[in-house]
């Protein structure tokens, strides 16, 4: 088991890919779904707010810094036209259905039940941007997604008490970013990836 410190070096890990994803989003070579890394912010920042209320502690830094991590690559988006990807119906009604779970934790108002709907919110956030990089995936900047899974994870070698507020996020996250992260490395394999000409034309 690590030292609770170590919970630090995830989050600053994490910064990292959250600025190189930062800069290729000013540049126009990712271009994030507004629907997910909006909800991206909302989720963890409510996930947060429930592990700080059960007593979690310092790991809920790395909640707070994935929740966090969302807004600047959101605010990234809008300084550049071109760096964004263009809604359709299907985005908006995963936004919709993510922000509901958000009003099931207010109604609930139970910090570890908040956590299982973040992670709903989180997951339904995320359908549009595991869709748009199967068929795209040279529209994300996938560092952003491993070195956010090396966050949860140390955060998890940092539990000396198993419980559903101590693991359940990082365990999400270790999931949602290594799924990602996955599926950009194999879809840019030769014979996967659609043209940039392609994917220019979604803007």
């Amino acid at each position: 088991m690590l030292d609770e410190r170590f919970v630090v070096l995830g989050a600053a890990i994490s910064l990292v890919g959250t600025s190189r994803y930062v800069r290729a989003t000013l540049s126009g070579r990712a271009q994030p779904n507004r629907v997910t890394w909006a909800c991206w912010a909302v989720a963890p920042l409510l996930a947060f707010a429930a592990e700080v209320h059960e007593g979690v502690g310092l790991r809920s830094l790395m909640t707070f810094v994935i929740g966090f991590s969302p807004l600047l690559i959101l605010a990234a988006s809008f300084v550049n036209p071109h760096a964004y990807w263009r809604l359709g119906p299907f985005d908006v009604a995963c936004g919709v259905l993510s922000l509901s779970a958000v009003v099931g934790w207010a109604v609930t108002r139970s910090g570890v039940v908040a956590i299982v709907f973040a992670i709903g919110a989180d997951f339904i956030a995320a359908v549009p941007t595991v869709r748009k990089t199967w068929h795209h995936p040279r529209t994300e900047e996938p560092l952003v997604f491993v070195l956010g899974v090396v966050n949860g994870v140390i955060t998890l070698l940092t539990v000396d008490h198993w419980t559903t507020a101590n693991v359940a996020f990082p365990a999400y996250i270790v999931a949602m970013g290594g799924t990602l992260a996955t599926i950009v490395y194999l879809r840019r394999l030769p014979g996967h990836v659609a043209p940039r000409a392609l994917e220019a034309d979604h803007r």
